[in-house]
């Protein structure tokens, strides 16, 4: 009786947020290895894919590529083809960049700021004062940028590439987002369509994938390499979503076989859109086993975070971070049935990740890899604690000291690093496992930014204080002036993102891009409300232009 009883109080204290189910069912299952490629005649496309692709190498290497075609070349989506070859272009600019001056001229302004953002982009750190320039006597920029909304477009994309202290950037940005959006009533179709989008996504923070997909149907050829590298991206990206669509199948058939729906209905069944999010990482085709471990290891955190949210009594998740702490099967025998699920799950990803690491003489990342899961976990339990001991509002100070860990994008740093292959050294784990500014600055991006939209929604089922609530009670602040401030820190984290990644880099600069590209999927997914956890509306769009509808050719 009283193992009843003790049964019946602890199911009264379960929480529930009431997550709609899975938007997408099964869909996912009919893209096997053979059905992704049915009716297609594959080694055509593909011939067709390394002809054109030759072609376009042809002329980044033979011609003096312009800075408008590198930039097609990236913003379609391709550019990881063409790396070696986009380098040795913009170092050639580079050489000539302290020469350079925007004239009044809108062709003169609209390329050197689009040289200034390429040479940014690839690491460069060339100075930003010769938009300094573009001001009059009195300190204003000139009256004749405001007649050239290419140009206006142009300053923006490359204002985006800012560090802390640079002025005159923070300027640009605040004066053509201005010019932009008042000029949109006098602009036809297409130009205000590029404006729109620019405004709501900048270069600098956007998805390749997404963006890639977006940029097809608005580029515009302006000569034969053009049309030829259009034609090559709209192959590429077909070719590259048939294999995301194999690899998505078969994470969907091991979710499927996991039975979460039915075993764990109180967490989020999302894990098609964890798929999208660990695309967004790395989307290239060398990164397929990255892709299939990080998926797996951000879909098992999704059921750990809810978990701890959401679900599981204190005592409950008291064992759970025991279990995790102790990493070994028998500790199973301490769990609820629900539970042990879960920690099944989680201790056979990383027995696999432990046999592939072996084939490729890495054993020993995987221990760098599970320290930084067992430490996301504790800080769950630190919220847990928070939580049920009442201790409702913390400063701020302390709350984003355990919630930059609980955004989990410390631990997605570390293990994303495993599947990068040989470039990730020991010496790179001990530095991504340092906490590093890149990281601070992606994690700060991802807490503000969930909380921003996420607060609410939390506080109706029961939740620990969030960074909004921290903040307005440190601070008698009002939901306004908090939301204001964490915008700019933001912004602020975006800034130091950017001053990372200048020459010379404390790693190599695709270990790096794997943490930029953590902060680009929270700006997408969580801009404005919360696209995961409600998946079903911009995040489904998402999902469905890059892994479902094919482009047209």
């Amino acid at each position: 009786m009283a193992l009843f009883t003790a049964q019946v109080e602890a199911e009264a204290t379960r929480r529930s947020a009431n997550y709609h189910p899975s938007i997408w069912g099964d869909r996912f299952l009919v893209y096997s290895a053979a059905s992704a490629t049915e009716g297609v005649d594959v080694s055509a496309e593909q011939r067709r894919h390394e002809e054109l692709k030759d072609r376009i190498r042809t002329t980044l290497v033979i011609t003096a590529a312009s800075a408008d075609f590198i930039d097609a070349i990236q913003r379609l989506g391709v550019a990881y083809h063409f790396e070696r070859e986009i380098e040795t272009a913009l170092q050639r600019m580079k050489k000539t960049w302290h020469h350079r001056r925007p004239d009044d001229a809108g062709d003169g302004v609209y390329g050197t700021a689009l040289t200034f953002r390429l040479l940014r982009q690839q690491g460069f750190p060339v100075s930003s004062d010769v938009f300094k320039e573009l001001k009059g006597r009195e300190g204003q920029f000139k009256e004749c940028l405001t007649r050239d909304v290419e140009a206006l477009l142009s300053l923006y994309e490359a204002a985006h590439l800012r560090v802390r202290g640079e002025d005159v950037l923070d300027e640009l940005v605040a004066f053509t987002t201005a010019q932009l959006e008042s000029s949109l009533p006098d602009l036809g179709d297409a130009l205000a369509g590029k404006v729109i989008h620019a405004l709501n996504q900048p270069i600098r923070t956007g998805l390749t994938r997404v963006e890639a997909r977006s940029y097809i149907s608005l580029f515009e050829p302006k000569g034969h390499d053009d049309t030829l590298l259009l034609d090559f991206a709209k192959l590429d990206f077909n070719l590259l979503q048939k294999l995301h669509q194999r690899e998505l199948s078969e994470i969907t058939r091991w979710w499927k076989d996991l039975d979460v729906p039915k075993k764990l209905p109180f967490a989020r069944d999302r894990v098609v859109e964890c798929y999208f999010w660990i695309m967004g990482v790395y989307f290239e085709p060398q990164y397929e086993l990255g892709r299939r471990i990080l998926t797996k290891v951000i879909a098992m955190t999704s059921i750990i975070d809810d978990t701890y949210d959401v679900y599981g009594t204190f005592e409950e998740l008291a064992l759970f971070t025991d279990a995790v702490e102790k990493w070994d099967e028998g500790a199973t025998r301490q769990l609820p049935e629900y539970m042990r699920l879960c920690y099944e799950a989680l201790l056979d990803i990383y027995n696999m990740i432990e046999e592939e690491m072996a084939k490729q003489g890495r054993s020993y990342v995987v221990d760098y890899a599970k320290l930084a899961m067992k430490k996301l976990v504790r800080a769950y339990f630190e919220e847990a604690k928070w939580f049920h001991q009442g201790y409702s509002t913390p400063s701020m100070e302390e709350y984003m000291q355990v919630a930059l860990v609980t955004g989990a994008y410390e631990m997605l740093s570390t293990n994303s690093f495993v599947g990068m292959g040989d470039l990730a050294t020991q010496e790179a784990f001990d530095w991504v496992s340092s906490h590093p500014l890149i990281v601070r600055a992606s994690s700060v991006i991802c807490r503000l930014m969930d909380d921003m939209v996420g607060h609410k929604f939390e506080q109706e089922r029961g939740h620990v204080a969030s960074a909004v609530e921290c903040y307005m009670e440190q601070y008698r602040a009002s939901e306004q002036e908090t939301m204001i401030e964490f915008e700019k820190q933001v912004r602020d984290a975006w800034k130091d993102i950017n001053a990372e990644m200048l020459q010379p880099t404390v790693m190599p600069m695709p270990l790096l891009v794997r943490v930029a590209n953590l902060a680009k999927v929270i700006n997408a997914v969580y801009k404005n409300d919360d696209g995961y956890t409600h998946s079903g509306t911009k995040l489904k769009d998402f999902v469905t232009s890059t892994l479902i509808e094919a482009v047209p050719t």
